[in-house]
């Protein structure tokens, strides 16, 4: 399993192990399996205030996966690092539907004239994917550094509109960000957690408790032996081994609705 690899290296590039997390300002993460749903929020929300990381399971009828979720605005190289190496799936940028309103961003599938345009996922009604962008100070964009640019800049521009939506427009935002590139936006559904209970609104949700900017990086944790979801006892072990909280989906609708 990707989350269960003991590397050196990949051990370097986590930024959020048990020490650091017990050196921070929140409190010490008890086993994850431990406590209520309460506390697993709290300690959830507690990390994220703090700009480290969280996995989050969705619901077992819906995806079924757990995300590490961070804070867009707390993203650095090592996080890009830490999730790729110990999630392995898509890294996306969730936004607030105000805030993607403001920046002009469509719906992929309704910006694409296709015949292969086919949005109506199993999980879902349909999917959140708007456009993948690169900033325009990056050069390819895939690496560490350019996906760590990207995603704080997004987490920037979505704090300015989201303070004021008539500052920061379409034109704005084609200032910073070019499309194609290799972070993918998710725009958020317009009710929240009320509209669609995916990753992309659990992680905003947690953005809003905390007062973080309207911007949350999902990604995927992927089983190396299988290449199927990492099974969630799995991602709950990997998350207690490694001082991350972790909290269903169906306690943080609770606590955040």
């Amino acid at each position: 399993m990707r989350a269960d690899a003991d590397v050196d290296a990949e051990a370097e590039a986590a930024p959020a192990d048990a020490e650091a997390v017990s050196d921070s300002d929140s409190d010490p993460v008890p086993d994850a399996d431990s406590g209520s749903d309460a506390d697993s929020v709290r300690r959830a929300l507690d990390a994220f205030r703090a700009g480290d990381p969280v996995c989050v399971h969705d619901f077992a009828d819906r995806e079924g996966e757990t995300d590490i979720v961070y804070p867009a605005g707390a993203v650095d190289e090592a996080a890009v690092a830490h999730m790729r190496n110990d999630a392995g799936g898509l890294i996306c940028v969730a936004v607030s539907d105000p805030v993607a309103d403001a920046f002009g961003l469509p719906f992929l599938a309704d910006a694409l004239d296709h015949p292969a345009v086919d949005d109506d996922p199993e999980y879902d009604d349909r999917s959140s994917f708007s456009l993948p962008v690169n900033h325009r100070e990056t050069f390819t964009g895939i690496t560490d550094e350019d996906r760590a640019r990207t995603i704080v800049e997004l987490a920037n521009a979505a704090a300015a509109a989201g303070a004021d939506p008539a500052s920061y427009g379409p034109e704005e935002f084609a200032a910073e960000f070019r499309a194609p590139g290799h972070v993918h936006v998710l725009r958020g559904a317009r009710d929240g957690l009320r509209g669609r209970t995916g990753h992309t609104e659990l992680g905003l949700a947690m953005a809003a408790a905390v007062d973080a900017a309207p911007a949350a990086v999902v990604c995927e944790m992927l089983d190396d032996e299988t290449g199927a979801a990492l099974a969630p006892a799995d991602a709950e072990a990997y998350a207690r081994r490694r001082g991350i909280p972790y909290v269903e989906g169906t306690a943080l609708v609770e606590a955040l609705r």
